[in-house]
């Protein structure tokens, strides 16, 4: 029993140490990478088109309640590192299987294989200062994303 029990031990040890965890970063599909950084819109029914691609995925309202509107921050930090995002209006994003999950808007979500691995939520205050600084949005997008020169 004990040896068992050894095994389970060191193997989830080996998992652990070599990363082979859902928390790596994303490769964005191609497309999205070199590029003029630029919001693409799409509607709800075009999110079946990307089911296979990496992408950043910015949701928005009609309105904006930040001192510095959030999607010139988003759009400084696509023009620096010459990434496209998908956007769309939060009627649109409603209509999504993503809405299950996230129910605010604005923010931005990294989905890879059709899951969301991380996003900003308009509804924390954790998140206010990734919504308003360019370098700390970036810092964060950096922790989830390749960035590719």
């Amino acid at each position: 029993m004990k040896k068992k029990l050894l095994i389970v031990i060191t193997l989830l040890l080996v998992v652990f140490l070599t990363g082979c965890t859902e928390d790596e970063k994303v490769t964005l599909s191609n497309r999205f990478y070199n590029s003029n950084g630029v919001y693409i819109d799409i509607h709800s029914s075009d999110i079946e088109k990307y089911k296979n691609d990496n992408y950043i995925l910015y949701v928005y309202n009609n309105f904006c309640n930040f001192t510095v509107p959030c999607d010139s921050i988003f759009k400084e930090f696509m023009e620096e590192e010459k990434i496209d995002f998908l956007s769309m209006p939060i009627d649109e994003y409603k209509k999504t299987n993503f809405y299950n999950k996230v129910k605010y808007a604005p923010t931005v979500m990294v989905i890879r294989n059709n899951k969301i691995v991380a996003y900003l939520d308009a509804n924390s205050d954790k998140d206010l200062n990734k919504y308003q600084d360019t370098k700390e949005f970036s810092d964060w997008i950096k922790e989830y994303i390749i960035i590719k020169k």
